[in-house]
């Protein structure tokens, strides 16, 4: 058995208890992705939202339309986070203390996920906010998550660990969806009467699995990772003077700042399909929920594959071009989604985004890790990869949600999600562009 890095000793790259223990936070909060985000959660709320043909919910009083409300509520989550993240971020850095947030934000999301067992038709109001808390612990907690890749992976490694922690997310968020879907299609073997109360069992078992896996990961993660805090110095002003640091290191690399751009508007695009999808079929396919359920299970399946995939494909012909790859396809999928009319066409298009979603979503992880400064402190560098990411949902989803709200038709919103993707591509297409003049330079 590998022994376990301390404060005071170099923390071993490719250790594969470290790595299974990282890996393992996949498993862990991937199942509030799933359930939470994409299956069960988006179904249960446009049903407690809705009284007929009427999609109009009251908060706090003032009248929305339901699923507008629930694009705003990600999009104000992910707020929080941006906010919050390069700060704390910075903050870790300085004192060394990356897991002990990441643990903060792993129980926050937790204890919402379970709290949202009381949400129904009178507790409107609670049941969005636990939801948002629920996201902004997710999201939170993968800032510091993400950071420590390149610090527990050697460059030649990270995209096959990267990969590796998206599989096994996908596969541990199947298995709670598949026990929750036979609670939730077959409650009359377990006893339950209540229509309501599987969908309630399903959100509680995503805090209980979030917390209790998160433990191995939070056991064999080094506790602190080199933090440098000085005497007499507040973790405060520390951390205000690491978060200056990162971002003049940032400004002035050329293609840590391209790729941000670029990856801001594809992620715009990828986070906003994601969390959107289950609501678009629902409310605009009048699909079913055994459909609904079934794609997302087949486009975690896929996602699975499509990780695997592109890691090898990204050894092959680089990390840029198998990204831009991957924003072809989204493109695509988006395109075709905007015609879609039947559940056959709404699956077809889940197999392209299944293929994608997980290769697009492990390269940009690695690639942005293998562009870091030879430096241990990566969380701060992380937290503005993150920043670009929660900017992204909130810009999407707030423009997915504004445009409903004008139109009336959630389609038009689908067609501006490609335009973010066109958008993103340019940018990566002038990032191969220098890496192919520094390349000529150094032959």
């Amino acid at each position: 058995m590998s022994p376990r890095p301390s404060a005071h000793q170099p923390i071993p790259q490719d250790d594969k208890r470290t790595i299974k223990g990282w890996v393992r936070y996949d498993w862990a909060n991937s199942v509030y992705q799933l359930t939470i985000s994409s299956a069960i959660f988006p179904i249960y709320y446009n049903q407690i939202t809705r009284n007929g043909n009427d999609f109009t919910v009251h908060f706090f009083g003032l009248p929305v339309i339901n699923t507008v409300l629930y694009s705003w509520a990600i999009a104000a989550a992910y707020l929080l986070v941006a906010f919050l993240s390069p700060f704390l971020s910075s903050i870790a850095d300085y004192t060394g203390l990356r897991k002990g947030f990441m643990k903060g934000f792993t129980w926050l999301g937790a204890a919402a996920c379970s709290a949202l067992f009381f949400f129904d038709k009178n507790t409107i109001e609670l049941g969005v906010i636990c939801f948002a808390l629920g996201t902004v612990g997710y999201g939170g907690s993968l800032v510091f998550y993400n950071s420590f890749l390149p610090i527990i992976a050697s460059p030649g490694e990270q995209d096959k660990v990267s990969a590796r922690g998206y599989i096994s997310g996908y596969l541990g968020g199947v298995v709670l969806l598949i026990i929750n879907l036979i609670i939730v299609m077959q409650p009359g073997l377990f006893g339950i009467t209540d229509p309501k109360l599987p969908a309630k069992l399903a959100f509680l078992s995503v805090g209980l699995w979030w917390f209790g896996f998160s433990q191995t990961t939070f056991r064999r993660l080094p506790k602190y990772t080199f933090g440098h805090k000085e005497k007499g110095t507040s973790a405060l002003l520390g951390g205000y003077r690491e978060l200056r640091s990162v971002f003049n290191q940032i400004r002035k690399t050329q293609r840590l700042k391209i790729f941000l751009s670029g990856y801001f508007f594809v992620v715009m695009g990828m986070l906003t399909v994601m969390f959107m999808a289950a609501t678009f079929g629902e409310k605009e396919l009048h699909l079913s929920d055994t459909v609904l359920i079934a794609t997302i299970l087949l486009i975690q399946l896929i996602g699975m594959f499509g990780a695997w995939f592109f890691a090898r494909l990204s050894g092959r012909i680089g990390n840029i071009r198998a990204f831009r790859l991957t924003i072809y396809v989204w493109i695509g999928d988006i395109i075709a989604a905007y015609f879609i009319t039947n559940a056959v066409g709404y699956l077809l298009v889940g197999i392209g985004v299944g293929m994608v979603m997980g290769g697009s979503q492990s390269l940009a992880r690695s690639t942005f890790s293998k562009m870091l400064p030879p430096t241990q402190d990566h969380t701060s560098f992380f937290s503005f990869y993150d920043v670009m990411e929660k900017l992204a949902t909130v810009a999407g989803t707030f423009s997915f949600g504004i445009i409903e709200a004008l139109t009336g038709n959630m389609r038009y919103s689908i067609l501006v999600i490609a335009v973010f993707f066109v958008f993103g591509m340019g940018f990566f297409f002038r990032l191969l562009f220098i890496e192919k003049a520094e390349a000529q330079q150094s032959a």
